[in-house]
């Protein structure tokens, strides 16, 4: 950044304890960027000077900072500044061509979106071009352009190609700009989740130290697992524990037997156990679906490590439902219920940036020793540094039914293999069954922690356990919901058609209506936006309403081919590649010729990225702003791996295979 003004001769903080920081610049007036039009942007105060700080000495995610003292003794209007952004007579924003990162099948549909300024007028043509052996781009003849009118605050031409089939390298160019190389190929979607699989998951495993080659991606977290939260407290990131703990714990009493299993999240490492379950279920609906058998992880469960791109003879996708589940089998065995989650207790670890590892003592808290320093006792594994996490552990029955549908999925996934654990997982899902069923419903719920509607989490549960089981009593509770599932389709739909095979002939028959209905939204989606997938529009971008709305056409095309075809199936993979407003990088790490490379993980104030994690992609700023950065990892609603949105599209790369065979 170019600046005007006076600089300072230090910048940072003045010496001492609660010291104020001083600027590295002081003026009455800053010009931002005077050498360029495009970015310059004038500071004005009418009388005193204005400070300028570097946010970067308090934080990695700090920001520049412009302030100016209040002064003393007045009141009314008693600062006044002008901000002036210059602005560049008949200026353009330059095209971006939303196109698949990862190329296009021969067959398939081959759609290109060119976004432009709503100011640019021209009668450009996108051209579609073929690179040869010698390094040179040709034109290539087969591609339609159209006018598609505007969306947000941008204008769009729609580029189809499909009627190109000749396998190659290509490039789509509009006027100056000209995308990546990308392929056309049968097998463009057939490797595109092993990253995924094969990197993001294992990084993502708590309680486990995880290895790749010469590289430590972290040590094994927090073997101090877990505090009592205390009672009437909320937390700072969605948890809450109610007025009694609901466990034989007291307020800040160790629980033993947590630190195992579960996968972390990407930015402040908690164990979500709606993410758990969720992502179990996810990962044994794909190993049942597909058949996946890809073993390139080693996990000693022993030894509490894993070894990236090291087989070890058990399919990774099992040793991930194994991880996920024996959190979930802690929690019942520790306190008897599922539990919020377990998340660490203040800001200052909030914040924590590094290695997982590193984040606590890993020692079980002992009041009777001293804090901090060397005040611990290591060979009774205790420490006086109260750093351990805390567990939020009121009850709520839509928690306890998210796991018992997780721990039924999960043995099916296992009997073969490990009959005990897969009959401990079915144990506890029926007893958790049977329990729920003997007593009022416990109703707590607060933020995104403690489940999802209560019926939908019991329908699960029992869709789960009928698959699990074939008993009647399950058969039955599904005919019970399935009314009040139909009125929540969207979101339901799935689980719905998953039931279907142990159901009578009546329940697909009622779901056909509904199936008939969404295939009419999903196409006339094609109208509201140039993208033809939902794009929400609230504070978290919108990758896993896109993941929802493919695997929602898969399951649905899969059941009723004739009512449902694959197109939302398509649509949703070119999305998460690269096809969708405001840039073209595709938003799975290291999948695609250009992709998110710089992202919100445990890795963010690197500016680096996790291979094969997804993001939650464009956020639409209020009104009409599409914006996805990739200059600045800190803007979690944008750029954070979320560990559902991994399992969700491992899940739908592989239906996109399989719909790309089948035809």
């Amino acid at each position: 950044m170019t600046l005007t003004g006076t600089r300072n001769a230090a910048s940072g903080r003045s010496d001492g304890p609660g010291a104020e920081p001083t600027p590295f610049a002081s003026a009455r007036q800053f010009l931002l960027a005077p050498e360029d039009p495009a970015r310059r942007v004038a500071i004005t105060t009418r009388e005193g000077t204005l400070s300028l700080f570097d946010g970067r000495n308090q934080a990695q995610n700090g920001w520049f900072v412009v302030r100016q003292l209040l002064p003393a003794g007045r009141t009314g209007q008693v600062l006044e500044w002008t901000l002036a952004a210059n602005s560049v007579p008949g200026w353009l924003r330059p095209p971006v061509i939303g196109h698949s990162q990862i190329g296009y099948r021969p067959g398939g549909t081959k759609i290109a979106t060119v976004e432009l300024d709503r100011d640019d007028r021209r009668t450009l043509q996108p051209r579609l071009l073929k690179l040869d052996g010698n390094g040179t781009f040709a034109p290539v003849a087969g591609g339609d352009a159209r006018d598609w009118g505007r969306y947000l605050r941008y204008r769009y031409v729609r580029f189809d190609f499909s009627r190109v089939t000749t396998p190659g390298t290509y490039a789509i160019e509009y006027g100056g700009t000209r995308t990546a190389p990308f392929p056309i190929d049968k097998g463009v979607l057939t490797n595109s989740w092993n990253l995924t699989n094969d990197v993001y998951f294992p990084i993502a495993m708590d309680h486990m130290a995880v290895n790749e080659a010469y590289r430590a991606w972290h040590g094994d977290p927090h073997r101090d697992d877990a505090r009592q939260a205390p009672v009437n407290h909320e937390h700072i990131d969605l948890y809450r524990q109610g007025p009694t703990t609901d466990t034989r714990f007291k307020p800040g009493e160790h629980i033993p037997g947590l630190a195992v299993g579960g996968w972390l999240d990407a930015g402040d490492f908690d164990i979500r156990t709606q993410t758990q379950y969720q992502v179990v279920r996810q990962l044994a609906d794909a190993w049942e679906t597909f058949g996946i058998d890809r073993d390139t992880v080693a996990v000693d469960w022993a030894a509490r490590r894993v070894e990236m791109h090291v087989p070890d003879g058990t399919p990774d996708i099992l040793q991930q439902i194994r991880h996920g589940s024996l959190q979930l089998l802690a929690q019942f065995d520790a306190v008897g219920h599922a539990i919020h989650g377990i998340v660490e207790p203040d800001v200052g670890q909030y914040t924590h940036l590094g290695d997982a590892a590193s984040k606590t003592d890993g020692l079980v808290f002992d009041p009777k020793l001293k804090p901090y320093g060397q005040a611990f006792d290591r060979r009774g594994g205790r420490s006086g540094t109260p750093d351990d996490r805390w567990a939020f552990t009121s009850k709520a029955s839509a928690l306890n039914y998210g796991s018992a549908a997780a721990l039924a999925a999960t043995y099916r996934a296992w009997k073969d293999r490990d009959p005990a654990f897969a009959k401990r997982c079915l144990d506890r899902a029926q007893q958790v069954w049977t329990d729920e069923h003997g007593h009022a419903p416990d109703l707590f719920r607060h933020g995104n922690t403690t489940g999802g509607p209560l019926e939908e989490e019991e329908f699960t549960a029992a869709v789960e356990l009928l698959a699990a089981t074939r008993d009647a009593r399950y058969a039955e509770r599904v005919q019970a919901l399935a009314p009040a599932m139909l009125r929540r389709f969207d979101g339901t739909a799935t689980v719905m058609i998953k039931a279907i095979p142990f159901m009578p002939a009546a329940y697909r028959a009622a779901i056909e209506p509904a199936a008939r209905e969404w295939a009419a939204k999903a196409q006339g989606m094609t109208k509201v936006n140039p993208f033809g997938v939902p794009i929400t529009t609230g504070g978290w971008a919108g990758s896993g309403a896109v993941l929802n709305f493919g695997l929602t056409g898969f399951a649905l095309h899969t059941q009723f081919p004739d009512l449902v075809d694959a197109s939302a199936v398509t649509r949703a993979l070119d999305f998460l590649h690269g096809h969708h407003p405001a840039s073209d990088r595709s938003f799975v790490s290291g999948v695609g010729a250009l992709s998110k490379e710089v992202a919100y993980g445990s890795n963010r104030a690197d500016f680096s990225f996790i291979p094969g994690g997804v993001v939650p992609g464009v956020l639409v700023l209020k009104p009409d702003y599409p914006e996805n950065r990739d200059d600045w990892p800190f803007f979690w609603g944008e750029n954070e791996y979320v560990v559902p949105e991994g399992a969700m599209y491992l899940m739908l790369a592989n239906a996109g295979t399989r719909l790309a065979d089948a035809g």
